[in-house]
């Protein structure tokens, strides 16, 4: 039986379906928390059986949980080395750091007197 918490509920075990804290009403009362957290209401024998059935699940897919998270940090590290070198390929010719304060009209003075002397030859 699934209950909120701030709700009035009778005695009896309920565990905290969030973070798994154990709440024992030894008569009718208030649950702890808001509307958010909820609450089952499970005997300790149900639970005491179920501990280790969720044990064994948990140990019997680690190892690919640690296959799925190896194989997800490699993919991140290679799109990451990917867009990288893209990046790093690409060039712009706006450059806002860089000033050429002095250096364009002397380009364009050279390129004029390149074009004179090939206008008299």
């Amino acid at each position: 039986m699934l209950t909120k918490g701030g709700h009035k509920v009778a005695a009896g075990t309920y565990w905290n379906l969030a973070n798994g804290n154990r709440v024992n009403m030894e008569q009718e009362g208030v649950l702890p928390g808001d509307g958010k957290a909820r609450y089952l209401k499970a005997p300790v024998a149900v639970m005491l059986v179920a501990a280790p059935v969720i044990g064994l699940v948990f140990a019997v897919f680690l190892p690919f949980i640690g296959i799925a998270m190896t194989l997800s940090l490699i993919g991140k590290k290679l799109v990451d080395g990917v867009a990288s070198a893209a990046a790093g390929s690409m060039s712009f010719g706006w450059r806002p750091i860089e000033a050429y304060l002095a250096g364009r009209k002397r380009k364009k003075v050279a390129r004029e007197k390149k074009s004179d002397k090939g206008a008299k030859s």
